[in-house]
């Protein structure tokens, strides 16, 4: 696998280093070396509340890279990607600020996240909103295998009423071959 700890190909852990003194902490969050794949080109901060699940999520053209500023996020991964040596693996990791960490999320690997206590995070992307590279399935499908620790957590209304499994993988397929 690319890193350990994280059983998906493409998904990128990045270590952050927090350098605190009497005034406080500073930490870099992102740098164009550490990421070869693609260049962000909007920034996003989300509030969350306890037991909030944003997600599944999935992009056919889009990477995101994102870091926990506060807070405690269940980061739940899928990939989806035929091609893949890990197709069909889920992996889930826990993301706070002890150890700073940012990922960077590769199209075709579904991506959930579940708030464990309110938090912040920080998030790009590698492409601006396109709703046809906005694709998605119920959190609690069970083709996903991910162990959420909620089963009636707090959903947005675009993920209360998400596709199945099989219709996102569909929607996936036939955008990933007309881009691919």
């Amino acid at each position: 696998m690319d890193h350990p700890g994280i059983e998906i190909k493409g998904v990128k852990p990045i270590d952050l280093a927090p350098h605190t003194d009497v005034r406080g902490t500073f930490m870099e969050v992102y740098r164009d070396e550490w990421v070869d794949e693609t260049q962000p080109i909007q920034w996003n901060v989300v509030h969350s509340s306890a037991n909030t699940l944003r997600g599944v999520h999935v992009h056919v053209d889009h990477h995101d890279y994102l870091t926990v500023l506060s807070g405690l996020m269940l980061l739940g991964l899928h990939d989806i990607r035929p091609e893949s040596p890990t197709y069909g693996r889920s992996s889930t990791i826990e993301l706070s600020t002890e150890p700073s960490r940012a990922i960077l999320i590769p199209p075709g690997v579904c991506h959930g996240f579940y708030y464990l206590q309110p938090s912040i995070h920080l998030y790009a992307v590698s492409q601006y909103f396109n709703p046809a590279d906005e694709l998605g399935c119920r959190f609690d499908c069970p083709e996903l295998n991910l162990d959420w620790p909620a089963t009636s957590p707090l959903l947005s209304q675009r993920d209360q009423t998400a596709d199945s499994y099989r219709t996102m993988c569909e929607k996936y397929l036939s955008g990933h071959k007309s881009v691919g």
